[in-house]
């Protein structure tokens, strides 16, 4: 049974919930939109919404795998030569705005090199919809572990793949870049195309969360779901201008993003030692992503648009060339 509604609305959660015995909660409100009491309802009221439902109608709900995201981390592991593993926090603005984009050791301001991020990193992502994320994620390990039911929370890499959306400007890197291309627009490339992402074909991710549903080895936990490859978002665009036959370079006018991640590489030892492997690559997904994009006729570009708006906000920001 398919079911349209809005995590908002208990009586649609109520109908979704009715004889469901494994949830996998999926939904969330995401990217990089400008809202933020939004990102709270959906995201961190919705969850909580969920939760109370279950346990006030006494639901046989036994177990739930929720959504969680790379992004509870406010940065990438890294390794410093003189302090060894560290965990890097958020670089400050007046150092991108400087256009010093690098990642350095919190004890002597190093430059580290980016390492696998383990689940036993800090945490606290310094965007409205990493803020949310982790909120989904303790409400519901905690909630499991007060009545006894078992709960996990994947921390999902960059997911991409077939029905990603197309129309959302905001989130979606793959899917962004392809809309750009097939426009005959150049890509447009935050910082300096050097930051790299870990990213994961939408089937890795279904069979994370079948072998979560069905597995209690992760039971109670937070666990990172990737491929464990480094890639950077300049390497992402070549791949996709290369596979269209597209050769436009990209656009890299020194814009940032505050409170945007580095570096982030999943450490997956977790739940690889629970039984789960990667079986689809970057450029095959990339290249099955494309194939799919191609069936859905006329695509239109909204990314410049939602550009300009997050401008407006302070949410996207500019190198000042004069520091």
């Amino acid at each position: 049974m398919f079911l349209q509604g809005d995590m908002r609305d208990r009586g649609v959660l109520e109908s979704a919930l009715d004889g469901v015995q494994v949830v996998f909660h999926q939904a969330a409100y995401g990217g990089y939109m400008p809202e933020i009491s939004k990102y709270v309802a959906v995201n961190s009221l919705g969850t909580a919404q969920l939760l109370e439902i279950i346990r006030e109608k006494n639901l046989r709900v036994r177990k739930i795998v929720v959504a969680s995201s790379q992004v509870v981390y406010p940065e990438g592991a890294g390794e410093c030569a003189q302090h060894g593993l560290v965990f890097p926090g958020l670089r400050p603005i007046d150092q991108l705005r400087r256009g010093d984009f690098s990642v350095r050791c919190p004890v002597c301001q190093s430059p580290t090199k980016s390492v696998p991020t383990p689940e036993f990193a800090p945490l606290g992502g310094e965007t409205v919809y990493a803020i949310t994320k982790l909120d989904q994620e303790k409400l519901v390990l905690t909630w499991g572990r007060q009545v006894g039911v078992p709960t996990v929370a994947l921390r999902y890499s960059c997911t991409f793949g077939p029905r990603q959306s197309i129309f959302n400007p905001y989130t979606g890197v793959i899917a962004i870049f392809c809309t750009r291309l097939l426009n005959n627009l150049p890509p447009v490339i935050y910082e300096d195309g050097e930051q790299t992402r870990d990213f994961s074909f939408v089937e890795d991710i279904a069979r994370a969360n079948l072998l979560a549903a069905t597995s209690d080895k992760l039971d109670g936990k937070a666990v990172n779901v990737g491929s464990g490859r480094a890639v950077t978002i300049k390497r992402v665009a070549e791949l996709i201008s290369a596979a269209l036959g597209i050769p436009l370079a990209p656009i890299m006018n020194g814009d940032f993003r505050p409170g945007e991640i580095r570096h982030l590489t999943s450490d997956t030892t977790l739940i690889r030692n629970a039984g789960y492997a990667a079986a689809v690559s970057l450029e095959e997904g990339i290249t099955r992503y494309l194939a799919w994009i191609k069936t859905q006729g006329s695509i239109r570009e909204y990314f410049a648009a939602a550009e300009s708006i997050l401008r407006q906000k302070g949410i996207l920001q500019r190198v000042e060339t004069n520091l």
